[in-house]
């Protein structure tokens, strides 16, 4: 007996090609038949469909009772007789469920476990471990813990192996399904601390040693964050000799660069020089040119990572999120900053140096100022503010309040809108770069609930489908979805994932073209998308507009996937 018959879907099967109308069969959690409807009569039908409800205004999103324009999601006869649900998709759009190449959601299945604002985007699997920092080794887990707002003893005090992290997060039953990096800036403190200094060959093998423990437990690759510290305090070849660990796992280097405005192409070089070093193709996280020294270069950016047969992805916002402390060089770490803002000389370096940047390290500032960088969290009455601002009402500088800020709130964290969208649209229209929000799965609920943060968390990939597929085209259909589902599944190594196809893994999602778009704002960002009707996680129904077992949270069935295990 099936578990679940999709009946009339128009099917985007995440390979590229044209769209088909089909019905699709599911059991024991993988497709077991995909079945075509005869001639394209039926698939035009569809696309007039979505057009006329879209001119009319109307909404194809699902209400209370009804699934998308008023069908019954139900179990039913009519050639259903042998599933136990079957759902009527005319109208809508089936794809394979969207795999989030680059999130921060490493302790979503703990303290947010059905996580909402991934999973009802049509998210069905997210990597985590991003930017140099992950769940394990237990030195990171600290600072991860603050940016949920949670406590560490809360999470059982940490994990001393990575598998005994991604074997807790199974017991926690996530709503999506978790794979993991190792960060880079785990594997360095845990060998030598935060010290600012060049590891010793010795301290490097036992990073390599982490690494092959983390790999053989099933992590994807290795992250940087080499703008933050400790990875910050690391070179080239340090880093290139910790990731060769990365060759015999067929593992992934990914990085965050040490800079993404006016030293943005000497980073790209670093990246791909270290991913040839270690002898795997680089990965570069969140693709994008910050400020006035790096505006209109995107095609000569994106002509650099095709030379280094490097890969990429990108959220699709020209505004970023991370932590104000980033703005301080490397000399300047957040927690020596009373002592160095005490004595004049270093503190006129200083403020140069976070406005005007210095040999080798950017200035997050420069080229942008102080006008685009908005606080998100620290004093309450500052949210949603921007430091031109505050500074203007208080009769200071801005570098001052900043300094203020990190002295009194050394965890703050700050949005920075200083990417334009013209080369957003650039990046976003080449068809092998990847979607990531860059975000968290959270939720209104939860313990970020009444944090301003980036509406990336909640809109990414409705964004992607309703304002560059539908509203303002750049893209079609199929090549969003194709960047979304099988092309990070490639990449990461996720086997079985990212397609509609017989034997793949049931991970989809059932959405209405016409309608679907990101609500997610700035000022107001705990806001669902609308236009997703059902996401279904490893045959099973996570979510659902409406139906049987009513509107909303159906059930938590994601799991921790391993690199190179179905």
């Amino acid at each position: 007996m099936l578990d679940l018959l999709i009946r009339d879907a128009l099917v985007v099967d995440g390979g590229g090609g044209p769209p088909f109308t089909a019905s699709v069969a599911v059991a024991d959690g993988r497709i077991v038949s995909v079945r075509r409807e005869q001639g394209v009569r039926r698939e035009q039908g569809v696309r007039r469909e979505q057009g006329e409800r879209r001119r009319a205004g109307g909404s194809g999103t699902a209400r209370e009772g009804t699934g998308a324009g008023g069908r019954e999601i139900t179990r039913g006869d009519d050639g259903g007789a042998d599933a136990a649900r079957v759902i009527d998709a005319a109208g809508l759009a089936l794809a394979p469920g969207f795999i989030d190449a680059h999130t921060h959601s490493d302790l979503a299945p703990f303290t947010d476990p059905w996580m909402d604002s991934a999973l009802r985007q049509g998210v069905t699997t997210v990597v985590v471990g991003n930017c140099g920092g992950s769940a394990w080794p237990r030195v990171g887990l600290d600072g991860l813990a603050a940016m949920q707002q949670t406590d560490v003893a809360d999470l059982g005090g940490g994990w001393a192996t990575l598998d005994e992290y991604l074997s807790a997060v199974d017991a926690a039953r996530p709503a999506c399904n978790v794979a993991t990096l190792v960060g880079f800036g785990n594997l360095r403190a845990e060998v030598m601390g935060l010290e600012r200094r060049p590891a010793t060959a010795t301290e490097v093998d036992a990073m390599r040693a982490l690494l092959d423990d983390g790999l053989d437990a099933g992590a994807l690759g290795l992250s940087t964050g080499l703008i933050y510290v400790p990875d910050m305090y690391a070179d080239t070849g340090e880093v290139a000799t910790v990731a060769t660990e990365l060759a015999r796992h067929d593992g992934l280097y990914t990085s965050h660069m040490r800079a993404e405005g006016r030293l943005l192409f000497k980073a790209v070089r670093e990246t791909i020089a270290i991913g040839r070093a270690a002898g795997v193709r680089p990965h570069i996280s969140h693709l994008k040119l910050e400020g006035g020294h790096a505006w209109g270069r995107a095609e000569e950016l994106l002509k650099l990572v095709d030379e280094g047969g490097a890969t990429a992805d990108q959220y699709p916002y020209t505004a970023w999120e991370t932590d104000l402390s980033s703005f301080l060089p490397p000399w300047a770490p957040v927690g020596r900053l009373a002592g160095l803002l005490a004595d004049p000389a270093t503190k006129t370096r200083l403020v140069a140096a976070i406005e005007e940047g210095e040999e080798g390290w950017e200035s997050p500032v420069s080229g942008s100022g102080w006008g685009r960088i908005v606080v998100e969290t620290g004093p309450e009455e500052l949210a949603g503010r921007d430091l031109a601002g505050i500074a203007a009402a208080r009769g200071a500088e801005p570098v001052e309040v900043a300094l203020r800020l990190l002295l009194d709130h050394p965890s703050v964290v700050v949005s920075g809108h200083t990417m334009r969208e013209d080369d957003v649209r650039t990046i976003l229209a080449r068809p092998d770069i990847l979607v990531g929000s860059d975000g968290s799965a959270v939720s209104p609920e939860g313990p970020l609930a009444h944090t301003l943060l980036h509406p990336r968390s909640y809109g990414t990939f409705p964004r992607v489908l309703g304002r560059y597929v539908r509203e303002h085209p750049l893209l079609t259909l199929e090549v969003a979805v194709r960047k979304m589902t099988a092309l990070p599944a490639q990449v990461f190594g996720l086997e079985g994932r990212g397609f509609v196809t017989e034997g793949a893994r049931a991970d989809l999602v059932l959405f209405d073209p016409a309608t679907i778009e990101d609500l997610a704002t700035f000022a107001h960002p705990h806001a669902y998308p609308d236009g997703v009707d059902l996401v279904i996680v490893n045959g099973r129904v996570a979510w659902a507009a409406a139906g049987d077992t009513g509107c909303g949270r159906v059930e938590r069935a994601g799991r921790v996937l391993r690199r190179g295990r179905a």
